[in-house]
């Protein structure tokens, strides 16, 4: 074989490894064509509809990963509205306009802390000095407070509030009903589960969450509820109750007498300043 006729099958043996590729090629990109429309997953514009007008705070109060997993729960019919208490009433509406439900009246929210120990009223069982979050404390004895109830005060709400709502005095957490906006990150973050939610224009609380009776509660708290029920037998709306050595108020019937806050002689149910709040809120419906 000479030189030319060498070159000529070296470029012709080219040739068809080249075309070997290119047909290969082209049949790789027309199967993933038929691949994409056979089975391609179109987006529910349900599901985008709903997503636009939810609040975007991403928070997780709704027991979904995101919005995103909560507006397909909406639109599968398997979510609950009122799950989220983060997206306006008026951003509600819309959503339970696109569902085809009807939308139930709801108040506000905002979280608390039922409890009022911290390092002035709780005595402590140990000093802690391990990992400095809530989590870690209450894995060793279910924490290092004498009541076994008590906020651990490191912070793991504050960590979690996506409003910076939550602040640490005295080693007790306290929320800012101003600043919240009743996502829930709070309430899942901690491990004492002494967070909870409240209407935002409840005028008092009980800040304790302690289930003991009132000789073990002295003993580790100078300010915890000893269950004597005086708020219960005093309120004139018959708007508290006792459970598991707890007064529970019922705030479609309280009328904000603080009759419950001047009995308690402990001082343990809280008056609260609902004023701002209220102002606020009617300052942005009126907007």
């Amino acid at each position: 074989m000479n030189l030319l006729e060498f070159g000529v099958q070296t470029w012709v043996t080219v040739g068809i490894v080249a075309g070997i590729f290119a047909g290969s090629a082209l049949l790789i990109g027309a199967l993933i064509i038929i691949v994409s429309k056979v089975f391609k997953v179109d987006v529910d514009e349900k599901v985008t509809k709903i997503l636009e007008n939810l609040a975007g705070a991403n928070c997780g109060g709704c027991g979904c990963s995101g919005c995103s997993g909560f507006a397909s729960k909406l639109a599968s019919g398997e979510g609950n509205l009122s799950d989220c208490h983060v997206t306006s009433p008026e951003k509600k509406a819309e959503i339970a306009a696109l569902l085809g439900i009807e939308l139930k009246d709801e108040e506000r929210t905002v979280a608390v802390v039922k409890c009022h120990g911290g390092e002035e009223n709780c005595a402590e069982k140990f000093e802690y000095k391990g990992n400095p979050t809530c989590a870690s404390c209450a894995t060793l004895l279910g924490g290092n407070k004498m009541c076994s109830y008590a906020c651990l005060g490191c912070g793991d709400c504050k960590a979690v509030c996506p409003e910076n709502a939550v602040e640490i005095n005295g080693k007790l957490s306290e929320v800012d009903p101003d600043k919240c906006i009743s996502c829930g990150s709070c309430i899942s973050a901690c491990p004492k589960n002494i967070i909870e939610r409240i209407p935002a224009s409840a005028p008092v609380y009980v800040a304790c969450s302690s289930k003991c009776r009132g000789k073990e509660v002295t003993s580790a708290c100078k300010v915890g509820c000893i269950a004597c029920g005086l708020c219960a037998k005093n309120c004139p709306q018959n708007a508290i109750t006792m459970r598991d050595n707890l007064p529970v108020i019922d705030y479609t019937k309280c009328t904000g007498c603080l009759t419950c806050v001047a009995k308690c002689p402990r001082k343990i149910i809280i008056k609260r300043d609902v004023a701002s709040a209220q102002d606020k809120e009617v300052a942005a419906q009126a907007e």
